[in-house]
Parts: structure tokens; sequence; C-alpha cells
């Protein structure tokens, strides 16, 4: 048990109404009158929902211990996706709905996998902020096409869909953000 005016911080992993939720942000308020609470923002690791709650001054929360392990993906089949644990060369798999932006997994990837420390049960899939890919397949550029901002739709090896600038051509190696999925540059 931790106390959230002295202990809530971000990134902390919590238990909350019957679920595991990270803190994504949170701020002290102590008004003039009344007393104290703090209000926070968590998002919901097994499901990404993002919820604001107020919690006041002094409340017990319950802090769930979690682990970061760096695994490897190797390949995609019937089963979900299949990683390698780094360390000790176990392999596991998880389901497609575990992955958020499973489209930009690239065999060799190297990915975090949050892990309950408790429970032995993986919590979050998180892949680099980044990556490079090659451009399997888009429409020709045309000579002079850089003078403006518009964009065309690419194919990347990963069979991902992404917007990228009129100049890249097939065979172009591009950053990526896994997140959003927008183009950051080429290489």
């Amino acid at each position: 048990m931790a106390s959230t005016s002295s202990d809530i911080k971000k990134g902390l992993c919590i238990e909350y109404n019957n679920d595991i939720y990270a803190v994504v942000d949170f701020q002290h308020v102590k008004p003039g009158k009344g007393a104290a609470f703090v209000r926070t923002k968590l998002k919901s690791v097994t499901n990404g929902k993002v919820v604001d709650n107020t919690f006041p001054s002094g409340h017990k929360i319950t802090v769930v211990r979690v682990e970061r392990r760096k695994f490897q993906y190797l390949y995609k089949d019937d089963m979900g996706f299949h990683f390698m644990n780094n360390e000790n060369y176990e392999q596991t798999s998880m389901a497609p709905e575990m992955i958020e932006n499973n489209q930009f997994l690239k065999e060799g990837m190297d990915i975090e996998i949050l892990f309950h420390a408790e429970k032995e049960i993986p919590l979050i899939i998180e892949l680099p902020m980044s990556a490079f890919y090659e451009v399997k397949y888009t429409e020709p550029g045309l000579k002079g096409d850089t003078a403006t901002n518009t964009q065309k739709p690419a194919t990347l090896e990963t069979d991902a869909e992404v917007r990228v600038p009129l100049f890249i051509n097939i065979g172009d190696k591009v950053k990526i953000d896994t997140r959003t999925g927008d183009y950051l540059g080429r290489t």
C-alpha cells in the first residue's frame, strides 16, 4: 500500500477498479479551502483505455510491481506473434490484440514486454519509438515534387500502410514513428 499524495509518480502501475493502470499524468492540488487531492490521468495496461480520476490526499493505493524484459520479435503465425527472451532464449507467443500497432513489428526487432512481477503475466508490449522500414510499394514520384508538403500512400515491408512524401520511391528506407505511423525521415 502506498499513499497518493507522496508516492504517486508518472509511470507507476497501480491496481484500480479491478484492473491495472499506469499513471500517465498527475497533479497535486491544494486548494485554499478544503482538503488537498491528487488529480490523475490513468491508462489501463490491459485495454489501453485512459481515465481521469481524483484521489483524496492520503488515499491508499495498491502499487503493482512490474518488470521490463527485453525480447526479440521472431515471426507471426496462426498462434499469434512469437518472441524470444534475450536473456534465457525462451520463446513466448502473444495474441495480436495485446500489441498496439502490431503492423510495425519487423522480424529481428527488439521490443520490451512489461510483466506483472508476482503473477508473471505480460501486460504491455512496447515497440521502439521509431524504426527503419523499406518501402515495398508506392506510386512513383515525379521530378520537382519536393516543393509541397503533399503525401502519398506507401506499403512498407511489414505490409503496414503509411503516408510518405512524394519523392519517396520503392526500395527507399524510411524512418517511421511506430506509435502514430507518421513519416519521420529517409536514410
